[in-house]
């Protein structure tokens, strides 16, 4: 499940800040769920931290917790201990630290769980690196240490590494723990940045929009404790291990798209032409490509061509909703990159595509309506008219994708965009 919109989102929760009146520097915010037990400790914890900041960088604070439905207590125990109750309607640990970062008074945010699990003083130093200029901080278990029974095997030798290194291969963020809890952003940044994960997503949808928006990230040691609850965690390892992996895969296009497209178009423009040059006798010796390489060559293009298409509508789409920069080849190209070069091109190959079959048809004839000797000619024919059309349609999505403009060069910026869209 995804928040789809800021104004979604809003319609959603009530005000918790009426009546507020927000004069605070940093603000740690906690997603709670029945955390009674857990809570004391956490809120005391967080006390001291806000204790320390005040000392070392003369910033007030202040406790929000983001309750998402707790029904033993901990939203009255919290307001007992000084701490702000924001309650979040919409379920999911993404959902309630998007709702308690909404609601954060604070120009920094320091966030983390209130299982007991981390030591919030850790942040202090975060907020030092937010007050340096970072625009995100976050720790790194990996570095800071892991004490024993804090973090099953499985996730810390498995999920953590595979679902990071993943992370670093498609978007080279160059983080070694993208899934750490403890974490610091500034409150500008973190509205910048749109976030709509509501499950444990969003720890990696924080890391790879801060990096597409090209945000000055920062990494601390931060150590991981056995959590001081009395029952099973809400982390389902398979269950949100697979949520952060397609996450990872919807915002790559590059990898989900762009890369099959290359490797479909390029492996099939090889074995066209090697078909091609021993049609033609240029290439000697026996024929090993025959009717069912050509029909699978004509397949890979207009499969890969079909992808290319999605890799682009997908960049453009996230450069639409601000998370994404417009890549440089666009600007570069920016009198060429339009819907009328894309339907010039593609009535072009659909043109060539009805030549071709219209020359077929007579060479058949010619022949006395005999089996083709080759069905190069046709499978050629097919691919042009099939790419011809899919250009036409691409053009008039990339048109759409792009705010129903014709020039997909001359694109607004990101930041422009989120102004526009605010």
């Amino acid at each position: 499940m995804y928040i789809q919109n800021r104004q979604e989102f809003d319609q959603a929760q009530p005000d918790e800040n009426a009546g507020f009146d927000g004069n605070v520097d940093v603000t740690i915010v906690m997603p709670c769920l029945n955390e009674i037990i857990s809570l004391p400790h956490c809120i005391a914890n967080a006390q001291d931290t806000l204790a320390m900041i005040m000392s070392e960088y003369q910033l007030t604070g202040e406790i929000v917790i983001a309750d998402n439905g707790s029904d033993d207590g901990s939203q009255d125990f919290a307001t007992s201990m000084g701490a702000r109750v924001v309650d979040v309607t919409a379920k999911g640990y993404g959902a309630a630290l998007i709702g308690g970062c909404r609601a954060a008074a604070g120009r920094y945010i320091l966030m983390g769980d209130a299982d007991g699990s981390y030591n919030f003083t850790e942040g202090v130093a975060m907020i030092g690196k937010l007050v340096d200029g970072a625009d995100l901080c976050m720790g790194s278990r990996f570095q800071g240490g892991i004490a024993p029974g804090a973090m099953p095997w499985k996730n810390r030798y498995i999920g953590n590494p595979a679902l990071t290194g993943i992370l670093n291969l498609f978007f080279r963020s160059d983080i070694d723990d993208a899934h750490c809890g403890l974490r610091a952003i500034t409150k500008d940044s973190f509205d910048n940045l749109g976030l709509s994960g509501t499950g444990m997503e969003f720890a990696s949808e924080m890391v790879i929009k801060a990096h597409l928006k090209k945000l000055h990230i920062e990494q601390v040691p931060a150590t991981l404790s056995r959590d001081l609850r009395d029952r099973a965690p809400h982390l389902r390892p398979w269950r949100d291990g697979w949520r952060h992996l397609r996450y990872l895969l919807m915002l790559s296009p590059t990898w989900v798209f762009g890369v099959p497209a290359a490797a479909a178009i390029g492996i099939s423009t090889l074995l066209l032409m090697v078909i091609t040059l021993h049609s033609l006798g240029v290439i000697g010796g026996k024929e090993i490509l025959g009717t069912g390489w050509t029909i699978a060559a004509g397949f890979l293009f207009t499969a890969g061509h079909l992808a290319a298409i999605m890799a682009v509508t997908s960049h453009l789409h996230g450069v639409n909703q601000g998370y994404r920069h417009l890549r440089p080849i666009f600007r570069k190209y920016e009198n060429i990159l339009t819907l009328e070069t894309m339907l010039i091109c593609g009535f072009a190959l659909i043109l060539s595509s009805v030549a071709g079959f219209v020359g077929i048809a007579q060479s058949w004839s010619i022949g006395g309506f005999a089996p083709m000797a080759s069905n190069l000619p046709l499978v050629l024919a097919a691919t042009a008219g099939t790419t011809g059309l899919q250009t036409i349609l691409g053009g008039f999505l990339f048109a759409i994708i792009s705010g129903h403009r014709a020039d997909f060069g001359d694109f607004p910026s990101s930041d422009s965009l989120r102004r526009m869209a605010n």
